[in-house]
């Protein structure tokens, strides 16, 4: 599991390769991934947006940007926690996604970046 905290928003991601969603031998490797947001901070936030880079093992990168995560815009009040559970198709059998969200805080009613830590994407048949 990576961990990163920015601004006491603490984001922890563990990702798992799907070998059932998967074709290896037609370049399509499908990987789920499962995010814990903890508010750790004083003041009440909300996440915005998400941006995520997401790049294969040749090298190429995709920008996934857009409003909230699974449609929804969370607010977090100190001491909470919110998790989903996604995923993410690549070519290649391994990869890494990183990114951040955009978070309003409700004190300084100001915007910031809570970082979400780098985690690899590998394929368990790559393992063997």
């Amino acid at each position: 599991m990576e961990t990163r905290v920015t601004q006491g928003i603490k984001i922890s991601v563990q990702a798992k390769f799907q070998a059932e969603y998967s074709k290896p031998v037609l370049n399509q490797f499908v990987f789920s991934y499962h995010i814990t947001i903890e508010n750790q901070s004083q003041q009440t936030v909300q996440l915005l947006e998400r941006h995520w880079l997401i790049t294969d093992s040749l090298g190429k990168i995709r920008e996934v940007k857009g409003k909230g995560i699974i449609g929804l815009q969370p607010v977090l009040e100190p001491g909470d926690v919110h998790t989903y559970d996604s995923w993410c198709p690549l070519v290649t059998p391994m990869g890494h996604m990183e990114g951040y969200y955009l978070m309003h805080d409700s004190v300084t009613n100001e915007n910031f970046k809570a970082l979400v830590p780098r985690f690899q994407l590998i394929a368990s048949t790559t393992l063997n």
